[in-house]
């Protein structure tokens, strides 16, 4: 079974969802929220994160997450791991309460935090759920806005400092930010490879040796998220043959669709890897 790369270093930011197995409800009622609430608080002790933005629907859950340390797959194994016991527990039931592993888009943080935080605590008003943010009350926006004290692993201050320093007008600006937001799109439609938010130097900056690109089980979707773009590797190297041969050591693309970037035949390509893997060994 292909399983999802991870990309994961100190200062990281994630946009990270759970959903139910097989579309079901996580939550059935208040108490199994604010129980993921309470292990979301400590997780982020053990493991040094800060939630930026977080909401919980009905059959899933979006979490703005800041790790301090290269540890993400660490603490969310431990999060829908108690979550999951503790679901099975009390309900009387068994089997999967998650379905298959959590998904982390890791998000250049200068371009998309604030649209992350706002499309997260948008999620109620897209889904007709409620008609305004506040409505919603398991979600990071009430306490960023003051309604209720909000925990010490949510970084309040430090967002609403992006609107201004005096926290009544940032508050204000903020909700203006918030209410500004209905009905644009979504920023997750321009992730890369279903992994990565952000620009093509972001994208560029956490790509992988080849070595690890290729190994076995790793989606070729994932592969490409981590890849230069086909037209990076016609700047990058002057030598059409090598540019070629590059691209598809990425492991990121198939001979046929480098082909047709780099206007060849199928076989002019695969001439081009082999005399240039040739040069290599020679």
């Amino acid at each position: 079974m292909a399983r999802p790369l991870r990309l994961e270093y100190a200062g990281a930011l994630y946009h990270v969802t759970s959903r139910g197995d097989r579309r079901a409800l996580i939550y059935l009622d208040d108490t199994d929220r604010a129980f993921w609430i309470q292990t979301v608080a400590e997780v982020c002790a053990r493991f040094d994160f800060v939630v930026h933005s977080f909401c919980q629907m009905g059959n899933h859950y979006h979490l703005l997450m800041e790790t301090n340390q290269a540890n993400l797959s660490e603490g969310m194994h431990q999060l829908n791991g108690i979550y999951s016991q503790y679901f099975n527990r009390r309900h009387n039931m068994v089997g999967h309460v998650f379905q298959g592993r959590y998904k982390a888009i890791l998000v250049q943080k200068e371009s998309y935090l604030l649209e992350l935080v706002r499309y997260i605590v948008l999620n109620p008003v897209r889904a007709n759920v409620v008609a305004l943010p506040e409505d919603w009350i398991w979600s990071s926006y009430r306490l960023m806005i003051g309604t209720t004290p909000p925990p010490s692993w949510l970084s309040v201050e430090w967002i609403l400092e992006k609107f201004n320093r005096s926290q009544p007008e940032a508050i204000q600006a903020f909700r203006a930010f918030v209410l500004a937001g209905i009905g644009k799109e979504n920023p997750l439609a321009q992730v890369h490879g279903q992994l990565i938010l952000g620009d093509e130097a972001f994208v560029a900056r956490f790509q992988p040796s080849p070595a690890i690109i290729a190994a076995t089980g790793i989606t070729r979707t994932h592969r490409s998220a981590v890849a230069l773009p086909l037209q990076a590797y016609l700047e990058k190297y002057l030598d059409r043959d090598e540019a070629i041969a590059r691209a598809h050591a990425s492991a990121s693309y198939t001979i046929d669709v480098i082909a047709r970037h780099f206007g060849v035949s199928h076989k002019t390509a695969a001439r081009a890897i082999k005399r240039w893997r040739g040069l290599l060994n020679g």
